[in-house]
């Protein structure tokens, strides 16, 4: 089994050129999707629960007279949890806490404030959950039980009330994992339905649906359209591209363990990125072999090698600072620096969904059980946007208390803004609370 790995030069002419080229991409807008969806959005819209029922029924090949046929009961969530191996439950659960120790400390940092100026005038911002939220877990054969936790554990800790988690059920299956995530992250409501009118469910709401204020989490292309479709009705966390990883290293760790890592995210699927930046070309080299060595074991290896080949690189750098350098071009989803001292090149670091930071620190920890969040920006959005976390799930108002004498000095200020824009009517707004109007 032979697998083609590009290998780049920085020093090499045209290497930014390349290294552009091997970044670029964009979803490609399949009109057929974006027109099915839109249908089927404007059909839950207008029809509500029958529409949900009539596809949900038709895609997932189930049978269901009406909407309480897609519910899962609280019961049956602890159940689910109860039922798991005690390895598996215990992973969960240890998941769990960790992830929500984390976000707690988000929260913790997550305050309001406010002051008094001398005038007795009082300003400041107030902090406060979403009322709902939506949340969208991959159903069939990809289940994601720690994408719960990831998506609704923040959620919980944010304080938000009602928590609802469509999945859909293929064939009526039911991942008891998946389920058993959803009783130990606290999510009100399960609902077995998924794809576009799931999303138009929740963003629209219906008889037996209450429409939500923000959806999130992880789906396929009809998912990730009735997300764009729906921003602006609702909030959303973000349209996910491919998993990225990127490794910086110094040549001192394993190379098998470095190539296990970029295994990791190129086993997702065929456009996901691995890339590895190094100043040592004979430990690229090793790195390499151990490629070669490793992929044949991999069950998904095919994957693997299409991912590598397509969008992976192995890149001689001049030393560690241009790897910082590069790697804040690239913004990487996930950023491995495997190195003696990995925090002297952290700080080099600007932009990066995660980093991890030593040879022990493997990306795949990240996924599961370090804590904080795997919901993390790609397709270089790192320069921008930060992890999912408790701040996603909550909203800013400003407070404004405008005392008397407060007034006397502001309303002034605002009316010769407001003429200046010729709004007269805000200026006269102010002046009316002026002791003496002009």
């Amino acid at each position: 089994m032979t697998i083609q790995i590009r290998k780049l030069d920085s020093g090499e002419a045209g290497f930014n050129n390349k290294l552009t080229a091997l970044l670029a991409f964009e979803a490609s807008t399949d009109e057929a999707i974006e027109g099915a969806v839109a249908r089927i959005l404007h059909d839950v819209k207008a029809r509500g629960d029958a529409a949900v029922v009539e596809y949900t029924n038709r895609f997932d090949r189930r049978n269901e007279a009406g909407m309480a046929g897609f519910d899962i009961p609280q019961s049956e969530l602890q159940a689910a949890l109860d039922s798991l191996p005690a390895a598996q439950r215990e992973a969960l659960q240890v998941a769990a806490q960790r992830i929500r120790s984390f976000h707690e400390r988000q929260k913790q940092e997550l305050q309001g404030f406010s002051y008094t100026e001398p005038d007795g005038t009082v300003l400041g911002q107030r902090i406060t959950p979403l009322d709902r939220v939506g949340i969208y877990v991959p159903g069939g054969k990809a289940a994601y039980p720690s994408s719960v936790l990831m998506n609704a554990i923040p959620a919980q800790v944010a304080g938000v009330a009602e928590i609802i988690m469509v999945v859909p059920a293929p064939d009526g299956v039911k991942n008891q994992m998946v389920l058993a995530a959803a009783a130990i992250a606290g999510v009100t409501r399960v609902i077995t339905i998924g794809g576009a009118q799931a999303v138009g469910a929740l963003a629209y709401g219906t008889d037996t649906i209450q429409a939500v204020d923000k959806i999130v989490g992880p789906g396929n292309a009809y998912v990730a359209a009735a997300k764009r479709r729906v921003f602006g009705t609702v909030g959303i966390d973000m349209i996910a591209g491919p998993s990225e990883i990127l490794v910086l290293c110094d040549g001192t760790t394993d190379p098998d363990w470095v190539a296990m890592d970029l295994f990791s995210q190129a086993e997702h699927d065929e456009l996901a990125q691995a890339i590895m930046l190094c100043p040592d070309a004979a430990y690229i080299a090793r790195v390499e072999e151990s490629i070669h060595k490793l992929l044949p074991t991999m069950p998904r290896h095919e994957t693997i090698r299409t991912s590598m080949t397509d969008r992976g690189a192995l890149v001689k750098v001049r030393d560690m600072d241009e790897a910082c350098e590069i790697a804040n071009a690239i913004a990487a989803e996930h950023l491995e620096i495997s190195a003696e001292n990995p925090q002297q090149w952290a700080d080099k670091i600007r932009h990066a969904g995660a980093m991890f930071l030593g040879r022990f620190s493997s990306e795949s920890l990240g996924d599961y059980c370090c804590g904080p969040n795997h919901v993390l920006p790609t397709s270089r959005t790192a320069r921008f946007s930060s992890p999912l976390g408790v701040y996603d799930f909550q909203k800013r108002s400003s407070v404004i208390f405008v005392s008397e004498a407060g007034a006397q000095t502001l309303g002034k200020v605002a009316a010769e803004l407001a003429y200046g824009e010729g709004l007269q009517a805000h200026a006269r707004s102010a002046e009316l609370r002026l002791k003496q109007q002009p």
